[in-house]
């Protein structure tokens, strides 16, 4: 097994569009289905699929309510897409970009 297998494996799953997207729009509380289709503007179809595959990676979980909220995993990586956030301030990234 190669030891990048994991990282590949990261990659292909959290690549794809939305994904982080809607882990960022998690990171501070929970959202609904229609609360999370409103901040993003995804298609419902998309945003399905993606709430979906983050459930089954650990990602996301679901509470009685049927609202979304990260799991400990999910959390674990909200931090570090904090420190991609401070990695493209100071890189001058802009919404332009």
């Amino acid at each position: 097994m190669s030891l990048d297998r994991p990282m590949s494996v990261v990659l292909d799953q959290l690549g794809r569009r939305w994904s982080l997207r809607l882990v960022w729009e998690l990171r501070r509380d929970v959202a609904s289905f229609s609360e999370l289709r409103e901040r993003t503007e995804v298609s419902p179809s998309m945003l399905t699929t993606r709430l979906r595959e983050l459930e089954a990676l650990g990602i996301v979980e679901r509470d009685g309510a049927r609202r979304y909220r990260l799991s400990g995993n999910g959390r674990e990586l909200a931090r570090i897409l904090y420190e991609v956030n401070r990695w493209a301030e100071r890189a001058g990234v802009s919404s332009q970009a």
